[in-house]
């Protein structure tokens, strides 16, 4: 389960949903779907956390919404 923020936009440069994970440095995909961007990031999520306890590195704790609209 997702529990960080995700910030999803449609890029014109890239033809594709883009979604950011911000309180993971780094942690972003792609997808030609709102939907599938979303899948996407949530594998790319998983990576991100096994190869930072891989390396021995802090894992971020979620801080829920990050801004107020």
């Amino acid at each position: 389960m997702i529990k960080y923020e995700l910030i999803i936009y449609w890029s014109e440069d890239d033809h594709a949903f883009i979604a950011e994970v911000p309180e993971l440095p780094g942690c972003m995909a792609d997808g030609e779907t709102y939907e599938l961007a979303v899948a996407n990031v949530k594998t790319v999520i998983e990576q991100w956390i096994e190869t930072a306890r891989e390396l021995g590195r802090a894992i971020p704790e979620t801080k829920g919404r990050l801004m107020f609209a």
